[in-house]
């Protein structure tokens, strides 16, 4: 009964390297401590220091400023000292900030954490991707970021329940448990990952020392990639929209709709196990067809999803609602990242990870604080009518991506997920 899901798993590991799987599991660790804190967040503040949304609204969006430069420094750090020592660096000052975040008592003490907590912890995400993608082989990015999601979502699967009990006990377990999870995670990462930073090619290169003003300027070859900004620029509506799962929505349904902690927990839970089961047939699935298509055809299942929530009012829709979502971010997820290491040349990886991290983080500063001023001031049904309208955009975004980019062969190449190259290689400085 078990033995063909045991060798196929069997093969799966196998198809892939040592390395790839001791960062797989070490972000494991990390992620669930973060999913046993992130879940309840807004729920904590709007208890915790007794506010609102649109207050909630503002935490994020400092988040989400202090992430972009965080995320910017650490992309060009990245490119220049290596993946693992800003890995190991953002995870130590995450362990510190999360501990701070559970200590303060005031609002504008928060405020400063999530200051510091952006700046630095983050400075690790173009690191961590950039890493994932040293390791593999091209025809393997989209799998093995489909992968990645998978063990993500299984300590989603398994955070808000064991976050659910600690916060009963007490918010502050949430805090210690995220920074114990962070610190066993650097310690991994320092004592079993080897440095993937791809070595110079000639001994040119060798002989020429990049200064990390030089590493920080390569990011101007960046913006240059028109194709690369318009497609991150539509990224940030679909993720505008995505914001509202973990911002709006816990909020929305107790307030609304009285639904308590313990029923947001498992409505996130069937998403979690949902992307266990499915993420990774789903990729391969994908694998053949035209990316900008597939970005398309998640954004329009985000339309329906979310826009759900504001029509209706049984928890079993509420549940289908976010069965309709979960499939809609099973296809755009592993599609954007694989297109996004595609793009990249080798030695820029870091900075094009941390340039596409603004399609999250602009999105984290004005969508959770656009929401709360439609909740927090009018009808809150419309944060959802809203985001259907703009999944829609952002659908016809990607279409207009799909015909004037991955068709047009004179202004660049067409792509595929896999094995197809995405974009003519570009040269960096």
């Amino acid at each position: 009964m078990f033995a063909k899901p045991l060798n196929r798993a069997k093969e799966i590991y196998h198809e892939y390297p040592r390395q790839f799987w001791v960062v797989i599991g070490a972000s494991f660790v990390d992620h669930l401590g973060g999913a046993l804190l992130f879940t309840f967040f807004s729920l904590y503040v709007t208890q915790h220091f007794g506010v609102g949304m649109t207050e909630v609204g503002i935490l994020f969006a400092i988040f989400s400023i202090s992430e972009f430069f965080g995320s910017m420094f650490g992309g060009a750090l990245t490119d220049q000292i290596g993946r693992k020592s800003v890995i190991i660096i953002g995870l130590v000052v995450s362990a510190l900030t999360s501990v701070g975040m559970g200590l303060v008592n005031k609002l504008e003490l928060f405020y400063l954490m999530a200051v510091i907590t952006g700046l630095f912890a983050d400075m690790a995400g173009p690191a961590r991707q950039a890493m994932l993608t040293d390791l593999l082989p091209e025809e393997k990015h989209a799998d093995g970021f489909g992968i990645m999601r998978v063990v993500m979502n299984l300590s989603v699967a398994i955070g808000p329940a064991i976050g659910g009990f600690l916060a009963a006990q007490s918010y502050l377990l949430l805090f210690g448990a995220d920074a114990v999870s962070s610190v066993i995670t650097a310690i991994a990462f320092y004592f079993l990952v080897a440095e993937t930073l791809p070595q110079a090619k000639t001994e040119e290169d060798k002989e020429e020392k990049i200064s990390f003003a030089d590493s920080f300027r390569g990011y101007l070859i960046v913006l240059k990639d028109r194709a690369f900004i318009l497609f991150m620029g539509i990224s940030m509506i679909v993720t505008i929209v995505y914001m509202q799962m973990y911002g709006a929505l816990p909020v929305f349904l107790r307030d609304v709709h009285n639904i308590p902690e313990a029923g947001f927990g498992m409505i996130m839970s069937l998403n979690a196990t949902m992307v266990v089961l499915l993420q990774f047939a789903i990729t391969r699935k994908m694998g053949k067809r035209p990316p900008m298509l597939m970005m398309a055809l998640g954004a329009i299942i985000y339309a329906i999803g979310f826009s759900m929530y504001g029509f209706v009012n049984e928890y079993a829709m509420f549940m289908l609602a976010m069965v309709i979502i979960t499939i809609g971010e099973m296809v755009v997820t592993p599609v954007a990242q694989a297109l996004v290491a595609k793009f990249s040349p080798e030695e820029m990886r870091g900075r094009y990870m941390a340039v596409f991290g603004i399609s999250w983080l602009i999105p984290g500063a004005i969508g959770p604080l656009l929401a709360g001023l439609i909740m927090d001031n009018g009808d809150p049904r419309w944060v959802w009518y809203a985001s259907g309208i703009l999944a829609i955009i952002a659908t016809l975004g990607f279409l207009y991506l799909h015909k004037h980019v991955e068709q047009d062969e004179e202004s660049v190449s067409p792509v595929d997920i896999e094995p197809a190259p995405l974009m003519a290689t570009k040269e960096a400085a």
